[in-house]
C-alpha cells in the first residue's frame, strides 16, 4: 500500500502541478456560476416572482442561488475526476509506462495509483467548491444550513465523486493521445450541464428529452443534493401553496421521474455505488490491457 500511496501522491502533485488543467477541471461549473450570474438568474427571479407575488425579491434569489449552487457541486463531483485523469493520459503518450514496468512495481499498484488519485482529486475539488458555494450563499443570501444538511449533501457529493471517477477512468483507459483526451473533456465539460439539469431547469425540456435526461445518472445524482440545498428556500418560496411548491420541484429537477416511476434517493444511492464497482473494475482489466 505504500507504493499504491505514493503513486498517489505523485499524480495528484503532478495535476495540481498543471494549473491550467485544473482550471479546466473546474470550466464547466464556472460557466453555470457566470451564466447565472450574468444572464439566467435574472431571468429566472422574474420569472419566478410573478408565479408567486407574494414573495419578496430575496427570498426568490434564494431559491434560485441555492438551486444553482447545487447544480456547481453536483457537475463539479462529475468533472473533476475526468480532469485528473490527464496524468494517465500524458503517462501512456510519453511511454512513462514502460518505465514503471522496469522498476520493482506490479501493475496492480500502478492502476489503483491512478484510480486513487482520480477520486481524491474529485473529492478535494469538489470539497473545496462546495466550501466556496457555502461561504457564497451565507454572505450574499443569508443562506445557512444545519450540520446534518452539510453532512448528507456531502455524503453523496462523496459518493458522486467516487462513481464518476470510476466512469472517467474507464472511459479515458481508451484514450491514447493528449488530444483525444482534450477533446474529450472538451465534450463533457459542453454537454454535462444540459445532462444534470443544471443550465436548464428539466421543466422546460419537451418531455422525451426530459425522460432521457431523468433517466441518466448526471441527473439522477444531482438530485439528493438539490433536495437538501433547496430545502429551506423552497419552503420559504411557497410556504402557502404546497401544490407550487411540488410543481417547482418537478421543474428545477428537485424531483424526478421515468414515467410513472419516481427517482428515490435510495436508488441514487444504488446506482452510484454500483457504477463505482463496476466501473473501477472495468477501468482497472482495461488499464492493465494497456500496460501489459
Amino acid at each position: 500500500m505504500n507504493i499504491v500511496g505514493n503513486l498517489m501522491l505523485r499524480n495528484l502533485r503532478l495535476f495540481f502541478r498543471d494549473r491550467m488543467g485544473v482550471f479546466f477541471s473546474l470550466l464547466s461549473a464556472l460557466i453555470l456560476f457566470l451564466l447565472y450570474t450574468l444572464f439566467l438568474g435574472s431571468t429566472q427571479i422574474d420569472d419566478l416572482q410573478q408565479s408567486f407575488p407574494g414573495a419578496t425579491r430575496d427570498d426568490v434569489k434564494g431559491f434560485v442561488d441555492t438551486w444553482m449552487f447545487a447544480g456547481i457541486v453536483g457537475i463539479t463531483s462529475i468533472t473533476t475526476g475526468l480532469g485528473a485523469l490527464n496524468v494517465f493520459v500524458e503517462d501512456s503518450s510519453s511511454g512513462r509506462f514502460r518505465d514503471f514496468m522496469v522498476s520493482p512495481i506490479r501493475r496492480e499498484q500502478l492502476i489503483l495509483g491512478y484510480l486513487s488519485s482520480a477520486g481524491v482529486v474529485a473529492l478535494i475539488m469538489t470539497t473545496v467548491v462546495l466550501i466556496i458555494s457555502l461561504a457564497y450563499l451565507y454572505l450574499v443570501d443569508g443562506i445557512s444550513f444545519s450540520a446534518g444538511q452539510i453532512a448528507t449533501v456531502y455524503g453523496f457529493l462523496a459518493l458522486s465523486c467516487l462513481a464518476f471517477a470510476a466512469l472517467s477512468s474507464f472511459a479515458v483507459s481508451f484514450v491514447r493521445t493528449a488530444g483525444a483526451y482534450s477533446a474529450l473533456s472538451t465534450i463533457v465539460g459542453t454537454i454535462l450541464g444540459f445532462l444534470a439539469g443544471a443550465y436548464i431547469p428539466v421543466g422546460a425540456l419537451p418531455e422525451g428529452v426530459r425522460t432521457v435526461v431523468s433517466a441518466l445518472p448526471f441527473m439522477q445524482a444531482a438530485l439528493p443534493i438539490r433536495q437538501e440545498m433547496t430545502a429551506d428556500s423552497l419552503q420559504v418560496l411557497a410556504a402557502d401553496q404546497p401544490a407550487a411548491a411540488t410543481e417547482l420541484e418537478e421543474i428545477f429537477g428537485i424531483t424526478a421521474s421515468v414515467g410513472d416511476w419516481a427517482v428515490t434517493n435510495t436508488y441514487v444511492v444504488f446506482i452510484l455505488a454500483a457504477m463505482t464497482v463496476v466501473f473501477t473494475l472495468l477501468a482497472a482489466v482495461q488499464i492493465r490491457r494497456r500496460i501489459a
